[in-house]
């Protein structure tokens, strides 16, 4: 694979270009006036795979979102690597941060990209890194350089808990069937210091709502004589974490994985700068969990947070109300050994607990997964770190996420498979807000890496 870097080169306006098209589709999966958008956005991944040299590629309907579904088979004997991806993004709110419109990307050069970095909804999550995978088979077809068996399942409701993934995954088993399977939705440690994800966090959402008076109440006439649902959510939620920001939830930390000594010796080998961390967010300090580090705090610790909160008059001006209702969207982060469901069920019965006769609560849950944690030994690692060695020049560090990929235990669960994460973006890309953008260096180097974890793989798999 020595001309790969040639290949890369002389195509890559191209590659760029393709990207930039795929951006412009706003495929965002939570929002149904964007229904078509992310239809239209499933056809346009079905038509690039067949491109880039599958020979069979299936818009699969599911109960959601259909699922693209493409396959290269070069010898069934030989090892098959599948490749998991999604074309949905998340919503651009709020607009008004952005520095250019979400979906109508543009190049612009940072401290960090000095090359350039595309600025656009879904640049890194997930549509650049998954179409660094579909470019990566492009060159091994067209240089005949395909080592082995090759399938890709890139779906578009990930964004939103991946229910019909899960249907998709039952049903398909024989279709899906790997020897490994290859994930590029996560990121490394910097340009310089490629990093593998070993870990990931489970996670629990939920939505909360109060309800006080059966209307809207003159805050003079009734205040301070009826429960506020505002005032009495905000206490509630205040109440979830004590002093030491250790979470109030009765069994909640029953079933969490504790590391060692060692692992959390081995854990801050990774390089880490607290001053450029606070700096890059521009605060006076970080805060947690006490008896851990900011590095453990987002990794290897469960965690609640609010997501958003409302209730009553938001508009201009004044309106003395004492709202009928308040709600709160709440996730939860969770470390391997922790349920998803066991969880929800806990923090449900805790959240109505704690409420005061004066308003009642409902607890709504939207969608959930497990955590994960991949061996270091296992030949598809040692495959992703060869491969990251010889472009990168340094071996990748592994390290645990604090994000969540709830799909990577169910293609355990279904598939049998382990997961590889090979993830491009850096912390910086501001995946999920404002201003998310992929590094020029990033995406072109993600499809100069991914060929070569397909020969390791295939070396070391005899």
């Amino acid at each position: 694979m020595e001309n790969i870097k040639s290949y890369v080169q002389q195509h890559k306006d191209r590659f760029i270009n393709e990207l930039i098209e795929l951006l412009k589709i706003p495929s965002v999966s939570a929002d149904t006036a964007y229904s078509q958008d992310v239809i239209d956005t499933a056809e346009a991944v079905k038509e690039s795979l067949s491109k880039a040299g599958c020979d069979l590629v299936e818009v699969c309907d599911t109960p959601g979102y259909p699922i693209i579904y493409g396959e290269k088979i070069i010898d069934p004997n030989l090892p098959t690597v599948l490749v998991y991806g999604h074309y949905d993004v998340q919503p651009p709110d709020p607009l008004e941060l952005w520095t250019s419109p979400p979906f109508e990307p543009v190049i612009k050069t940072t401290d960090i990209h000095p090359e350039g970095a595309i600025f656009a909804r879904g640049a890194c999550d997930d549509k650049g890194q998954m179409y660094m995978h579909v470019k990566a088979l492009e060159y091994m077809v067209q240089t005949n350089n395909l080592p082995c068996n090759v399938k890709f399942m890139i779906e578009g409701e990930e964004e939103v808990g991946s229910a019909s993934l899960a249907w998709f995954v039952e049903r398909n088993q024989e279709k899906l069937k790997n020897d490994v399977i290859l994930i590029s939705d996560t990121g490394m440690i910097s340009n310089q210091q490629p990093s593998i994800t070993t870990g990931l966090r489970g996670l629990s959402y939920v939505e909360v709502e109060v309800t006080g008076p059966n209307r809207d109440l003159h805050s003079g006439l009734y205040g301070g004589a009826v429960a506020n649902p505002i005032n009495i959510l905000a206490k509630m939620i205040a109440s979830l974490h004590d002093e030491d920001n250790h979470i109030t939830i009765p069994g909640f930390y029953d079933k969490v994985q504790e590391l060692s000594a060692e692992e959390r010796a081995e854990m801050a080998k990774a390089p880490f700068s607290l001053e450029k961390y606070k700096n890059a967010l521009n605060i006076a300090d970080v805060y947690g969990e006490k008896g851990y580090v900011t590095n453990e705090r987002n990794s290897i610790r469960p965690t609640l947070d609010v997501n958003g909160i409302w209730g009553g008059y938001t508009g201009e001006g004044a309106k003395t109300v004492i709202a009928s209702k308040a709600f709160a969207k709440i996730s939860m982060r969770l470390v391997p050994n922790q349920d998803w469901v066991e969880i929800t069920e806990l923090f449900t019965k805790h959240f109505t607990s704690i409420a005061p006769a004066g308003v009642t609560v409902k607890v709504t849950p939207h969608h959930g997964g497990q955590g994960y944690v991949t061996p270091i030994d296992s030949i598809g690692y040692q495959a992703a770190n060869k491969a990251y060695t010889e472009t990168f020049g340094v071996p990748a560090i592994p390290v645990r996420s604090g994000g969540s990929i709830p799909i990577v235990a169910l293609f355990e669960k279904e598939l049998k498979s382990k997961t590889i994460l090979m993830g491009f973006g850096l912390d910086s890309d501001a995946i999920h807000s404002p201003n998310e953008h992929f590094g020029i260096f990033n995406y072109l180097k993600g499809i100069e890496t991914i060929p070569l974890f397909y020969k390791y793989f295939v070396e070391l798999s005899k």
